[in-house]
């Protein structure tokens, strides 16, 4: 069951495509095998697509633009971000991976201009093959706040008055940050990674009662805290770095009770942001067609109310944390 975002009357599934694979995001990703997740990601209900100008230089945003040449609009949702504007490479300029490989040879400019935002998403929109977008997030502005309030913020709201976008807010790792914007502006929408997890409930803390409170829907990224909570072993990674012995062991301890139940642990930590009423969607990532079979499948997989409870019980989870329900697509 779709969820609108916040009052912007656009619509999400549940469980979403988070795109940055397909910029080849640490290891490059065939465009055979890009396009059928894609396919994939569509087929098995992950029809909201949320990727950047920032995933690839580009690339991310062109191979969704192939996969979705003749597509009917009405069947997908497409997010976007704004705050790094793309041009190409001067002669004899190295690109800066930031971690993307093989990528086209642009380079990567901040910019909250007014615009240098219209400028970006028009670009965005020609690499998609798409006349609009549903949502457009700033993207990782944690360092340019006072950029944002001046410029960047009322040039996106401004496209939102003239109907060029239908829904707007931010994309970040920092709740706390997100939770003064939220407060301060008129956001439809927030894509937080990592800060509400089976493992961090940060987010809970700070910004998930204050989009309560301003009737600002979440989408939530990077529910596997950077792969800890897909497969808990020693030097697995926590925020991209190796987890630390007590976070490792706290997630040992939860894929240990999840096995009593006979849950992934994934499916676990994907399905636990859904207790609280204002996460909207959860996107996850997939460069493989069987990654995103598989998330499909994890997001609908049967978790007994029992083992939330017992998480509690044990002391996993605190017992002021919301639960999920056993359907996923319903509202907590």
């Amino acid at each position: 069951m779709s969820r609108e975002l916040g009052r912007s009357g656009v619509a999400v599934p549940p469980l979403g495509l988070g795109c940055a694979p397909l910029g080849n995001l640490y290891r490059a990703v065939p465009e055979t095998e890009a396009q059928d997740v894609l396919r994939t990601a569509l087929a098995t209900g992950a029809r909201y697509l949320d990727t950047a100008p920032h995933y690839g230089v580009g690339l991310s945003e062109e191979r969704i633009g192939r996969a979705l040449r003749g597509r009917d609009r009405a069947t997908y949702t497409l997010s976007t971000k704004v705050g790094r504007r793309l041009r190409p490479l001067a002669p004899g300029e190295q690109a800066e991976g930031e971690g993307f490989v093989d990528t086209p040879a642009r380079a990567r400019v901040r910019d909250f201009t007014r615009d240098g935002i219209r400028a970006t998403l028009d670009a965005s929109l020609e690499r998609l093959g798409v006349d609009a977008v549903d949502i457009v997030y700033l993207h990782d502005v944690e360092h340019h706040l006072r950029e944002v309030y001046e410029t960047g913020f009322p040039a996106l709201a401004e496209l939102r008055d003239q109907q060029a976008v239908r829904a707007i807010g931010f994309g970040m790792n920092h709740s706390g940050l997100l939770a003064g914007l939220v407060a301060d502006l008129d956001v439809d929408v927030v894509l937080c990674a990592g800060r509400w997890t089976l493992l961090e409930r940060t987010a809970f803390d700070d910004l998930l009662p204050v989009c309560a409170r301003r009737g600002t829907s979440v989408v939530v990224g990077g529910v596997y805290n950077s792969g800890l909570l897909a497969d808990p072993a020693p030097g697995a990674p926590y925020n991209y770095a190796p987890a630390p012995p007590d976070v490792l062991a706290r997630a040992r301890q939860l894929s240990e009770v999840c096995a009593e139940f006979g849950v992934p642990l994934k499916a676990a930590a994907l399905r636990f942001p859904f207790g609280h009423p204002a996460v909207a969607s959860a996107v996850v990532g997939a460069a493989t067609a069987d990654e995103a079979a598989q998330n499909a499948a994890l997001f609908t997989h049967d978790i007994p109310d029992t083992l939330w409870h017992t998480l509690v019980a044990r002391g996993l989870l605190g017992p002021d944390l919301p639960l999920p329900t056993a359907d996923p697509g319903a509202r907590p």
